[in-house]
């Protein structure tokens, strides 16, 4: 069996790659957003989360606001921060929780099918952080 010179490339960059991500071992930090205010960090292969410096009823107002406009809101409970829709065919979770007098934090998790949509809690986070910091 013969490679290619790009072959060979293509294959040690598939396992350099693959390496990496072994490495990592479930644990993935990874920025989101890409602007400081509006970034956020994926904490798991389902999750989003950051903080913002709004009042606690702004965020939970504002988080209210874009997920209806996204979505279908399943179940809300104000007093638990906790916000469930169905938002581009997955569940979205929503966690509000208030770490102080001056930090929120929000965390958005979806899921399709039992499996992790990345792509669904970041577009979330990213909207709902944007329109906080309008």
């Amino acid at each position: 069996m013969s490679f290619s010179k790009s072959g060979k490339k293509s294959l040690l960059r598939a396992l350099f790659s693959a390496c990496i991500l072994f490495s990592l071992n479930g644990c993935i930090y990874l920025v989101v957003g890409g602007i400081g205010a509006v970034g956020g960090y994926i904490v798991s292969p389902d999750t989003v989360e950051g903080l913002t410096e709004n009042d606690a009823i702004a965020v939970w107002d504002g988080t209210l606001e874009i997920i209806s406009i996204m979505g279908t809101i399943r179940e809300q409970n104000e007093n638990n921060g906790l916000l469930i829709a169905k938002i581009s065919g997955a569940e979205v979770t929503i966690k509000i929780v208030k770490l102080n007098e001056s930090n929120i934090k929000v965390s958005v998790k979806a899921r399709k099918s039992y499996l992790p949509k990345i792509s669904v809690a970041q577009d979330v986070f990213v909207k709902i952080m944007s329109h906080l910091n309008e």
